[in-house]
C-alpha cells in the first residue's frame, strides 16, 4: 500500500506530527513548563495554570474548526490550509526553545500557538484520507497512518529522553538546556517529513467556478449553517459523533490523566516514562492488527473490542497499587488506542459527504477537542471528594459503555446517504 506515492505522504505527515503530540504534548513541555518556565510559581500553581492553558488552545480550536473546514472545502484549499497551520505550529514549537526561567506566561503564548497549528493542521490532514484512500481500504490507510504516527513519535521522544537524561552524550550543558534543544528537533521532524505531503499528494476536486464568487469566509459560514442541517439529516454521521464525544472522552482522559494518577499512587518516574515509550512502541503493530481485524469484521465491531479493553483498563485502575500494575495497564492501552481513535476516523469518513469532507471533519475535530473537557473534570471532581483518583478512573466506564450503546445504533451499511436510519 505504501508503493502508492499518495498514501505514503499522507502517511507519513502522521510519523511527522506525532513529534509534537509526544514530546510537546505529552512527556517533555509539561515538566519544563512547570520546573523551568513557571519555576516562581507553586508546583500546585504551576500545574493549574498549565490546566488552563490548554483549555484555551481547546477553546480557539473548538470554535475555529467548523468555520475553517467549511472554508477549505468552498475554496479547494485544504492543503494550502494545512500548510498555514503546519508553518504557525511548526513556528510556535521552535520558539518554546527561546522561553527562559520564570517566563511561564511566554511559554503558554507560543504552546497555544503551536497547539492550535497543529490541531488545525489535522483537521485538513484528516479531511484528505477519504480522498487518498482506495474504495474499501480506508480503515487500512487511517491504521496505518495511526501506527507510523506512534512510531515517528516514538522514535523522537526516545532520542529526545535521552538527551534530557544524559546531556553531555550530546554536548550540551544540561538537562535544561537539553529541553529547549528537544523542542527544536519536533520542529525540524514535523517540517522535514512533511514535506512529501505537499508535493506528492493532489488536491481534493472543489466546487464549480460559479459556486465560489462570494468572499471565502461568508460562504464558509454559510455552509456551517448548511452543515448543521446536513449533519441532522446524514443521522448515522451524527450518531456516530455523539458515540464517539463519550467514548473518546474516556480515551483521551486516560492519556492525559495517566501520569498524575500514577505519580499519585507512587510509581517511579522512570516507570512512568518508560510506560509512555512502551506505548508508542507496541502502538505501532497494534494499529496495523486493528486494521487487519476490520477488514474481516468491519471498523464499528473492531472499535467495540477496543472499548470493551478500555472499559477493563477503567476498572483496572481501581486496582492499581504496583509499578507492574501500571506497566500491564500500558500495555492494554497500547493494545486499544491507536486502533480505536483510526478506525473511529475512517468509519466517520465513510458517513459524511466526500465534497463537504473538511467541513464535516472540523465538528468531527471539534469532538475531539470537547471530548477532553468533561472527563478530566469528572477524574478531578470525584478524585478530590473521594481523596483517590481510583474512584475517578472507574467512572470512565460510563463513557466506554455509553458510548458503545450509542456506536450500536449507527447504520455502517449505507455510507455517504442522508437520512438513513440505525439498525
Amino acid at each position: 500500500m505504501l508503493k502508492d506515492k499518495q498514501i505514503f505522504a499522507w502517511v507519513l505527515y502522521d510519523w511527522a506530527n506525532s513529534a509534537f503530540a509526544t514530546t510537546i504534548m505529552a512527556a517533555v513541555l509539561p515538566v519544563f513548563f512547570s520546573s523551568v518556565a513557571g519555576r516562581s510559581l507553586a508546583p500546585h500553581i504551576a500545574s493549574s495554570y498549565w490546566g488552563y492553558t490548554n483549555t484555551i488552545a481547546m477553546l480557539f480550536i473548538a470554535l475555529s474548526a467548523p468555520i475553517l473546514g467549511a472554508m477549505a472545502d468552498y475554496q479547494g484549499a485544504k492543503k494550502r490550509y494545512l500548510a498555514v497551520f503546519l508553518v504557525g505550529g511548526i513556528i510556535g514549537t521552535a520558539m518554546l526553545s527561546t522561553v527562559g526561567v520564570g517566563e511561564w506566561v511566554w511559554a503558554a503564548f507560543l504552546y497555544v500557538i503551536a497547539r492550535i497549528g497543529f490541531a488545525n493542521a489535522n483537521i485538513f490532514y484528516d479531511a484528505l484520507l477519504p480522498h487518498v484512500a482506495p474504495r474499501g481500504k480506508v480503515d487500512q490507510v487511517s491504521t496505518l497512518g495511526y501506527a507510523f504516527g506512534y512510531l515517528g513519535g516514538g522514535l523522537l521522544l526516545a532520542v529526545n529522553l535521552a538527551m534530557i537524561t544524559r546531556p553531555a552524550m550530546f554536548g550540551l550543558v544540561d538537562s535544561e538546556m537539553s529541553a529547549r534543544f528537544s523542542f527544536l528537533t519536533v520542529a525540524l521532524w514535523w517540517g522535514i517529513f512533511s514535506l512529501p505531503l505537499f508535493f506528492w499528494l493532489k488536491e481534493p476536486p472543489t466546487f464549480p467556478a460559479e459556486e465560489r464568487k462570494i468572499n471565502p469566509v461568508v460562504a464558509g459560514y454559510r455552509r456551517i449553517r448548511q452543515t448543521i442541517r446536513d449533519i441532522r439529516q446524514y443521522r448515522n454521521a451524527a450518531r456516530f459523533l455523539l458515540a464517539f464525544w463519550l467514548y473518546n472522552d474516556g480515551i483521551g482522559t486516560i492519556i492525559v490523566m495517566a501520569v498524575i494518577f500514577g505519580r499519585e499512587i507512587g510509581i517511579d518516574q522512570n516507570s512512568l516514562i518508560g510506560a509512555i515509550l512502551l506505548v508508542q512502541f507496541l502502538g505501532f503493530p497494534f494499529a496495523l492488527l486493528f486494521g487487519k481485524i476490520a477488514q474481516r469484521i468491519g471498523a464499528k465491531n473492531s472499535i467495540f473490542i477496543g472499548l470493551i479493553i478500555y472499559t477493563g483498563i477503567a476498572i483496572g485502575g481501581l486496582f492499581l497499587q504496583t509499578a507492574l500494575h501500571f506497566w500491564m495497564l500500558a500495555v492494554a492501552v497500547a493494545v486499544a488506542q491507536g486502533g480505536t481513535q483510526a478506525l473511529s476516523r475512517s468509519l466517520y469518513s465513510t458517513l459524511i459527504p466526500l465534497e463537504k469532507s473538511a467541513e464535516f471533519f472540523g465538528f468531527y475535530d471539534v469532538s475531539q477537542k470537547f471530548s477532553g473537557i468533561i472527563g478530566p473534570t469528572v477524574f478531578g471532581v470525584i478524585g478530590q471528594l473521594t481523596g483517590s483518583g481510583r474512584l475517578g478512573v472507574l467512572a470512565l466506564v460510563v463513557f466506554f459503555i455509553g458510548g458503545a450503546l450509542i456506536l450500536a445504533t449507527v447504520d455502517t451499511g449505507r455510507s455517504h446517504e442522508m437520512g438513513t436510519t440505525g439498525s
